[in-house]
């Protein structure tokens, strides 16, 4: 399942049924689990994990030195799950010291062409970056989270799960679980009522959350205060909970 002319380091780890296309380099120190099939002029240092199932697009980076000035050749990590598509062009970086020395992504993700996730990232599962997507250090996307096309988000930033941000939305600051945003700055504009309906959230959890939104929004509370009313429509209404915790994280204050 090797091309002839594809490079891959004797100490790599490949399951028996993995594929690989010509021109590709797979470095030392390289895991790659059951299923996984990589196409042509892929490179891929370690030490890096790459679970089962994925696919791995021509001319796409994975397992990189990462691009942080303070980076001085320390053994960080990559580790990658299970069947998540990686597009044309994409660039994935290792991990620092400065932080946990490893760079995650979860599983069943959809990288678009060129995407790219910096060193330090922690992305959650079923997530798309459209093309051109850009993650900076030491961010982290929750699960089933959309960033549209040439979204740049800023290092340390928070993107809570089911977000959508719109084509071209630059973040700087946190954005809440659930809601849609858009802009350069990134603005909030109400929650993700139809990401929330294909995932099958029912009408009354979204009609809470959509009352949440508006207390975070609308009644010109301080997060903290507005805190205090949403933990207790959690006490009914469970799914505001993530919404409460993705708050709490936050390390950047929130958009608005």
């Amino acid at each position: 399942m090797i091309h002839p002319q594809a490079i891959v380091d004797p100490s790599a780890r490949l399951a028996e049924d993995v594929e690989v296309g010509p021109w590709t380099l797979i470095g030392p120190d390289v895991e790659i689990g059951a299923g996984t099939r990589i196409a042509s002029h892929v490179v891929i240092k370690g030490p890096t994990r790459i679970g089962e199932g994925n696919r791995i697009f021509q001319f796409a980076t994975i397992g990189e030195d990462c691009q942080d000035k303070k980076y001085a050749g320390e053994p960080t990590r990559l580790e990658i799950g299970d069947h998540n598509v990686i597009r044309e062009g994409c660039t994935i970086h290792r991990g620092t010291v400065q932080d946990e020395g490893i760079t995650r992504i979860g599983s069943h993700n959809l990288l678009m062409a060129y995407a790219h996730v910096a060193h330090d990232c922690v992305m959650g599962d079923h997530i798309i970056l459209a093309n051109n997507a850009a993650l900076a250090g030491h961010v982290r996307v929750g699960d089933h989270a959309i960033l549209g096309g040439f979204t740049a988000v800023h290092q340390f930033c928070r993107i809570g799960a089911h977000v959508m941000c719109g084509a071209g939305t630059v973040v700087l600051m946190d954005i809440p679980a659930y809601v849609m945003a858009t802009g350069n700055s990134a603005r909030p504009y109400g929650i993700n009522q139809e990401g929330l309906r294909r995932r099958g959230f029912d009408a009354e959890a979204v009609s809470a959350l959509r009352r949440a939104y508006k207390i975070i929004y609308r009644k010109g509370l301080t997060v903290d205060l507005a805190l205090q009313e949403l933990r207790a429509m959690a006490q009914t209404q469970p799914a505001v909970q993530l919404l409460i915790e993705s708050l709490e994280s936050s390390t950047r204050g929130i958009i608005r």
